[in-house]
């Protein structure tokens, strides 16, 4: 090789056997677990230096790149207001900064005050101010900027590692001086008390799992403060929340399959909390909110797409169904106002928000622990979003319309209890996200603000359009895809095509300043909305885990085929792109179908899936096994997780290009799970195009300045057109 040209890389393989089940493994890169090691670092940085030679010539396309997403936005810009008491609250950012700056002005009125981009505003108080506290670093996150109940006081967190371990810190918004409470290591998020006198927050363990709530009294040294509630269950997650209503707090602890609520008045912060309803009930879901006299509440006790009800708050045990179950639609939450709630779901693939007026329904009582009840002749489907309203029982749902064939809605910053406006958050693959406020009354729809897109951008120029593909066993997989105006389904075109399908997280249509950067050079962008996602409801969700979880991958696998079929995609013209869960199904279908993709770029990806569930003493794995099984303990989930774990089953075959990109510092998937894949990768397959990057100093997210992140994507958008065969493409 040249001296510009660094070697190949070639991780030492140290043997490392394991056995369970009676199967022994050699792990010969296992020792990359360890970032203290120098070698460790030394073979990251080689890695580093390796795919910055290789990538190389892309260098004057990844500045194009970086100048037209820049060229693009508005780097001078605020956010819509938010109202809450005496204050108007929103966020700004300033052309040349990295980071966003929280602010408030005094209320003169109802209506938000006219505030523009980068002009000064009198009387603007600064909360905080991203780029003051990131100064000297090269890493910044903020995990919390909660105001307290009378507006006096301000909690904030902060990071500097990426390793999502918070200091939390106390403003007195009067004075704007800094309270002397520093108390490190917590998780994020955390609750006041309505007074403002204490605040509760939350640590995580070993594993960063957050296990323990914490009761801080304000002005008091760290020392007194006091552990309220300690989650031992290594399955649950734990936290904390005041409810829109102020009057109660409520301590949450959720596994993947079941959630515990306990209560306590927001006014009584020394109080005890009390459990919810009938407590604990393995794999039985649910959410409350407060309104009122009750409780409402979101559970899947015998109804697998959950209903709503609710429960007085003198006898949380009693359930009050109002909107029954729904075998084609997903109720996904409920959030309480004064005088109604929106209620959050979904159909056919695509989100919905509707408005839930009235619903006592005292016809309807019944225990919680006893199920849902059986009365279930109303259906959601074709009624709400199809007129003016459906009836419950005394209460009226309403669905909230758009124009659009495929987009994604969901609620925006709501932090009045009182209001009769919803303010909702809007886009579409071509419509840039969007701020609408609802008027309940008037029932119309109220445009605040759409991002901004500078240049000549217009969403006419480009196309959306929803098709199904079919998998193996018959199942209609949803997809959605853009285009620019006039690139034909002809069977020319390059495509990147997006997956995730874990966790029941949905990936729904969205806007992206950054892909306009593909869409401009012909590029067709499509999303498999796979199972083991939530697109489709909860069953979707369940057909793509523990031991279906296959079916994740061949779903990804048969949209592409279908992209090709109808004419979406050239069929030597795909590369597939996954994060994190979804770093895991691009390395499944690199080993599936490695001759479908011209590419594979994969993100912090989970490909080591194995081994980290192998090992209880990884953050999140016990956590992990509700969704993945327990390959510890069942000799069947050892075997099926094996069968499909990216870096168990790396073999030589030809791979296609592949680009993993990791982080350091990233707590949630290991560095070293794309540190060891591709290790083996370029071990077992040689002649295969693998790359690796990792930043040094960030966490999953990656970077976390803006303009950092920018020069990332564009990083890996270069990387993408140039194996479509794109890169030249004006």
């Amino acid at each position: 090789m040249s001296e510009t040209q660094p070697a190949k890389p070639a991780a030492p393989r140290r043997d490392q056997p394991r056995t369970h089940h009676g199967d022994t493994v050699n792990d010969p890169y296992a020792w990359l677990k360890n970032p203290e090691d120098s070698a460790t670092v030394d073979y990251l940085k080689a890695e580093n230096a390796y795919t910055e030679a290789r990538t190389a010539h892309l260098a004057g396309l990844r500045k194009a790149i970086f100048g037209e997403i820049k060229g693009r936005t508005q780097e001078t810009d605020l956010s819509v207001p938010v109202r809450k008491r005496g204050w108007w609250y929103y966020g700004r950012t300033e052309e040349g900064k990295q980071y966003g700056i929280q602010c408030r002005l005094k209320a003169d009125g109802d209506t938000p005050p006219e505030i523009e981009a980068g002009v000064a505003v009198e009387g603007e108080e600064i909360l905080v101010d991203g780029n003051e506290l990131a100064e000297g670093h090269d890493f910044f996150s903020l995990g919390t900027c909660d105001v307290s109940p009378d507006g006096n006081l301000l909690a904030y967190a902060v990071n500097y590692s990426g390793d999502e371990r918070f200091t939390l810190r106390f403003k007195d918004l009067r004075t704007g001086e800094d309270f002397p409470d520093d108390i490190p290591n917590v998780f994020y998020g955390g609750a006041w008390s309505r007074d403002g006198s204490v605040f509760f927050y939350t640590k995580v363990d070993d594993a960063w799992r957050p296990y323990q709530v914490w009761r801080h009294v304000l002005g008091e040294h760290e020392d007194k403060d006091v552990l309220v509630y300690q989650e031992d269950d290594e399955r649950f997650w734990t936290g904390i929340d005041l409810t829109r209503s102020e009057r109660y707090l409520f301590i949450v602890s959720g596994s993947k399959i079941t959630t515990e609520y306990r209560y306590l008045d927001a006014a009584d912060p020394q109080g005890e909390f009390t459990v919810f309803g009938e407590g604990r009930v393995q794999g039985v879901e649910l959410s409350v909110d407060h309104q009122g006299d009750r409780f409402w509440v979101l559970h899947n006790k015998d109804a697998e797409n959950f209903t709503l009800g609710w429960a007085p708050v003198d006898d949380t045990t009693q359930f009050n169904e109002v909107i029954p179950h729904d075998e084609a639609v997903r109720l996904e939450s409920a959030d309480a106002f004064a005088d109604h709630v929106v209620v959050s779901m979904r159909r056919a693939g695509l989100s919905q928000v509707a408005i839930l007026e009235g619903g006592a329904g005292k016809d309807r009582e019944r225990s919680l622990e006893g199920g849902a009840g059986k009365d279930r002749e109303r259906s959601l489907e074709g009624g709400a979003g199809q007129g003016p309203g459906h009836e419950y029982d005394g209460a009226r749902l309403t669905e909230i319309q758009f124009d659009e064939p495929i987009y994604a809605v969901g609620l925006g910053e709501n932090v009045d209890y009182d209001s009769r406006q919803i303010r909702l958050g809007y886009t579409s693959l071509v419509t840039p996200s969007s701020v609408y406020d609802y008027d309940i009354d008037d029932a119309e729809l109220r445009l605040r603000k759409r991002t901004p897109v500078l240049g000549d951008f217009d969403p006419a120029d480009y196309v959306q359009y929803r098709e199904w593909a079919t998998a193996a066993d018959g199942t209609k997989v949803p997809i959605s895809i853009v285009a620019k105006a006039g690139v034909a389904p002809d069977g020319t075109a390059p495509c990147l095509l997006y997956g995730y399908g874990s966790y029941e997280h949905s990936i729904d249509p969205y806007f992206s300043i950054a892909r306009l950067s593909l869409l401009d050079r012909g590029v067709v962008f499509a999303i498999a909305h796979i199972r083991g996602g939530g697109e489709m409801g909860r069953r979707w969700y369940e057909e793509g885990k523990l031991l279906h979880k296959r079916n994740t991958f061949t779903d990804f696998v048969d949209c592409a085929d279908h992209l090709v079929e109808a004419g979406w995609a050239a069929p030597d013209r795909i590369v597939a792109r996954g994060g994190s869960a979804g770093g895991l199904l691009m390395g499944a279908v690199a080993n599936l179908a490695p001759a479908r993709f011209a590419g594979i770029l994969a993100d912090v990806p989970f490909v080591d899936a194995l081994n980290t569930i192998l090992d209880p003493t990884m953050p999140l794995t016990v956590i992990e096994w509700e969704e993945w099984g327990n390959p510890l303990e069942s000799a069947e989930v050892y075997e099926y997780m094996k069968s499909y774990s990216p870096y168990e089953n790396v073999t030589g075959v030809r791979y296609p290009p592949i680009l993993a990109v990791t982080s350091l510092n990233d707590t949630r998937v290991g560095f070293h799970e794309p540190a060891k894949w591709i290790a083996k990768l370029r071990h077992e397959s040689p002649d295969s195009d693998v790359l690796l990057k990792t930043e040094m100093e960030a966490g999953h997210g990656g970077r976390s300045g803006r303009y950092d992140a920018w020069e990332e994507e564009a990083f890996n958008l270069a990387w993408v057109l140039d194996k479509l065969g794109a890169a030249e493409v004006a």
